[in-house]
Formats: C-alpha cells, sequence, structure tokens
C-alpha cells in the first residue's frame, strides 16, 4: 500500500523523492505515527511534502489511497488496514466494547463481514440491520447504531460507538491561485534571501569550538555574528481608488515583508510614480520625498517591488500634467523607466487576477514598461516575482 501510496503522489504531480520516501520509512519503523491513520496522515504529510502549494494534492492523493470510499461502487477493492484498527483497538477500547465486539466473533469477524457486504452490496441503503447504507443497525454505514460498528461516509460521529471512524476527508485547497495570507506571503518572500553574518559576535560558533577546544586542550568558546537576510528591499505601494478594493492583500504583504526583510524602506503613490512619493498618507501634501532623491539614496542593489492594479487613464502614464491630482512636468513613464534603469532588480505585483490584464490598456502598457515583470499578487505569482528579483 505505501509503495502505491508514493506512485500515486508521484503521477499527481508531488514532487516526491525515493529518499523522503525513505525516511518515511524509517519513521514509521520507530512507530512515530502510532497506528492512527490521522497520525500517519501528519507524519507522511511532513515527510513528503515540502511545498504547501501541494497539500490539496497530497490530500487527494491520500483519500483515495487510504480511504477509498468516495464511491461505494468502488469500494470492493479498497484495501483497509486491518492492522491499524487492531492496534487502535488493543490500545484505545474499553473492556466493555471488547466484550461487545467479541460478541461478533472478534475484530477480524467484523472486518471480514464488511468486505463481504461491500463486495455484495449493489446500491445505497437506508435502515435495516444488514447493509452498509444510512439509519439503521447495521454494523457499517452512517447515521445508525451498533455497538461494534465501522462508520462509512458520516461527517462526524452520532452515537459514539464505531470502532474505528473510516470517512471521507477533505482538506483546505492551497494551491498557487489562491488569495495570499501573511503567513503565505511570509513562505513566498523568502525565496527572496542572501545571508550574511552581521553585528556583534553573540552566537555560539560550534564547529569552530570544538576545533579551538581540541587544538588547545581546554574548552574554548567561539561566538560568531548571527545570520540575517542581507537582501535590501525598496517598496513603492499605489494607494486610493481603485487599490481600496485591494487594501487588505496590500497590508499583509506589508506586515509579511517588514517580518521577513531587515532593510527594507517603503513609499507610497497613486496611480503611477511621478516625481514625488511620500510615507505617511496622511500627510501626503506637506510630508513627501522628491523621487529623484529616493533614487539617489538608495544604492542600485537594493530590490524593487512595485504593488498597484495598475489601472488608470493611459494619459496618467503616457504624458505631463495627465495626473489626475496634480500638475506633473514630466509624464509617469518617464520614471517608471528611471526605476527600472537604476534598479536592474524590479518587478511590479498587481492585485487584479491575471487574466483580465488584457482587457486593460493601462495594466499593459505598465506591463510592458516593466519589461513583462509584472506578476499577479497570488502565491504562486509572489514566488515567480522573488524568483525573478534573485536571478
Amino acid at each position: 500500500m505505501l509503495t502505491t501510496f508514493f506512485s500515486e503522489l508521484r503521477s499527481a504531480g508531488v514532487p516526491v523523492t525515493l529518499r523522503e520516501y525513505l525516511t518515511l520509512l524509517e519513521a514509521m519503523d520507530k512507530d512515530l505515527a502510532g497506528r492512527r491513520v490521522e497520525d500517519f496522515y501528519y507524519l507522511s504529510r511532513a515527510a513528503l511534502v515540502k511545498d504547501e502549494r501541494n497539500l490539496d494534492k497530497f490530500d487527494r492523493v491520500f483519500g483515495q489511497v487510504f480511504k477509498g470510499l468516495d464511491h461505494l461502487a468502488d469500494a470492493a477493492s479498497v484495501d483497509i488496514p486491518a492492522e491499524w484498527l487492531k492496534k487502535l483497538a488493543e490500545k484505545h477500547l474499553t473492556e466493555e466494547e471488547k466484550r461487545q465486539i467479541a460478541a461478533m466473533g472478534g475484530l477480524d469477524k467484523v472486518l471480514e463481514a464488511l468486505r463481504q457486504r461491500l463486495a455484495e452490496q449493489k446500491g445505497r441503503h437506508q435502515g435495516g440491520s444488514k447493509w452498509i447504507g444510512t439509519a439503521g443497525t447495521s454494523p457499517f454505514g452512517a447515521y445508525g447504531y451498533n455497538p461494534e460498528g465501522v462508520r462509512i461516509g458520516q461527517d462526524r460521529n452520532r452515537n459514539f460507538r464505531a470502532v474505528k471512524v473510516w470517512d471521507r476527508r477533505e482538506f483546505k485547497d492551497l494551491d498557487g491561485d489562491v488569495e495570499l495570507g501573511t503567513r503565505n506571503i511570509k513562505v513566498a518572500l523568502r525565496r527572496l534571501r542572501v545571508f550574511a553574518r552581521t553585528g556583534a559576535p553573540d552566537e555560539l560558533d560550534l564547529d569552530h569550538t570544538i576545533q579551538e577546544t581540541a587544538r588547545k586542550g581546554f574548552l574554548d568558546l567561539q561566538m560568531r555574528p548571527q545570520r540575517h537576510n542581507a537582501v535590501k528591499v525598496l517598496l513603492f505601494f499605489d494607494v486610493g481608488g481603485s487599490m481600496d478594493w485591494h487594501v487588505k492583500a496590500t497590508e499583509e504583504l506589508f506586515s509579511a515583508a517588514r517580518t521577513e526583510f531587515k532593510h527594507m524602506e517603503h513609499f507610497y503613490f497613486h496611480n503611477c510614480l511621478y516625481e514625488r512619493v511620500w510615507k505617511e498618507n496622511r500627510r501626503r501634501y506637506d510630508m513627501y520625498s522628491s523621487t529623484w532623491d529616493v533614487l539617489h539614496t538608495y544604492p542600485h542593489d537594493y530590490k524593487v517591488i512595485f504593488v498597484g492594479d495598475a489601472s488608470m487613464s493611459p494619459y496618467e502614464i503616457l504624458v505631463p500634467d495627465g495626473s489626475v491630482e496634480h500638475s506633473n512636468p514630466e509624464a509617469g513613464q518617464v520614471w517608471l523607466e528611471r526605476v527600472t534603469k537604476t534598479y536592474p532588480a524590479c518587478v511590479w505585483l498587481n492585485p487584479v487576477p491575471e487574466r483580465q490584464w488584457e482587457f486593460t490598456q493601462s495594466i499593459r502598457i505598465v506591463q510592458q514598461l516593466m519589461a513583462g515583470r509584472m506578476y499577479p499578487l497570488t502565491l504562486e505569482g509572489l514566488d515567480r516575482g522573488m524568483r525573478e528579483l534573485v536571478r
């Protein structure tokens, strides 16, 4: 069954390796998961899934291989691991429950009867005492009563008397198109990491300590600076107007970025970048910074990320005085080109779904000015953007 599980994961596109499979076998050999299906689920997921985007695929394969009761017609071929049920019974059943099971001939008899009835039954059954169905007294099925039953297809416990819960389980989808949460954003931003040791030497250097202790003959503690992410990030956030619809996503990105990057600066703009930016929206008219000063303050090794929907009138990008808020001497296009020339690592994250970009002229213009480096503000899009920045 485990080899089937491994091959099915690979067939479903989950990149599991033989080494990870052997790690899972080693963990099972040491009985880290016990014998409960739920325990084995979390153990196998930890050993085999390296990327959160593959969790949904993993859950689906797990359900097919170890549950197999999504479709009753296929249930006759399901290989139910009886040894798991036996171990569970030994560990968790009370003496009274064990006697009740013994009245039917033991757990082996219960499981054997289940397999026979799965093979014989051709359709859904409700009520009664034999077939696998609902609201009856058969040992197998859902919403019924039997002191030594195996529950199938029921979303929760009812009489709390089943030998083993063998239900169909579904887990929340996680893929590249889901809306980002702060935790998922942090995972994606971690691709943008270059570690360096900076600051005071306050971390134990174990390898160097062992080496010096062996050389000198007495304990000689060696310290070193902690490792920090040396990447420097410059964020430009579009605010106001149509961006009000995307406040939650941009707030989560900002919160995650502040945690992940030690060297990070941010500025705001409206619709398109012009000759001035600001750090506090409530004081944007009297406390702003010159965009020229920003370009001359932060070196070219900064990674620049624009966050905006790029949805505006094309005039706001292409012509002087095109801004809807002030008279801009130079077109927004000029300032975007200056930024991309100053900072080679530069991307634009767009909260508008990618499939809608072709219908908005301004998005196509900005995408062209960014040399195609515009990515959707999804987990998959953020991952692509971070890969672009570390090239």
